[in-house]
């Protein structure tokens, strides 16, 4: 009879710790709204059409916008280290 207990008891155990582990590998897939997040972005840029251009095509490689309309690259290092044919930044 103790040595069913302490077999459960492991066996519970281990169910658990693989309930937490596998919670940690399975993120949550962040959906982000590309043309209001760019339109942010974008609202105070001189050639707003070519900013929402390439904005939005950061956005749908990297999932993400920094925040305002200027700087904060570094909240976003994929936006921020994209790169045009001629070695510029992409992202606006």
């Amino acid at each position: 009879m103790d040595s069913t207990k302490l077999f459960l008891g492991v066996l519970l155990l281990l169910l658990l710790q693989i309930e937490v582990l596998t919670e940690e590998l399975v993120l949550p897939s962040e959906e982000i709204d590309c043309k209001s997040s760019c339109a942010r972005r974008c609202s105070e840029a001189g050639n707003h059409k070519r900013c929402m251009r390439a904005c939005q095509s950061c956005c749908a490689r990297c999932h993400c916008v920094p925040p305002g309309t200027y700087g904060h690259k570094e909240e976003c290092p994929c936006y921020a280290n994209m790169k045009t044919k001629g070695g510029r930044p992409k992202c606006p």
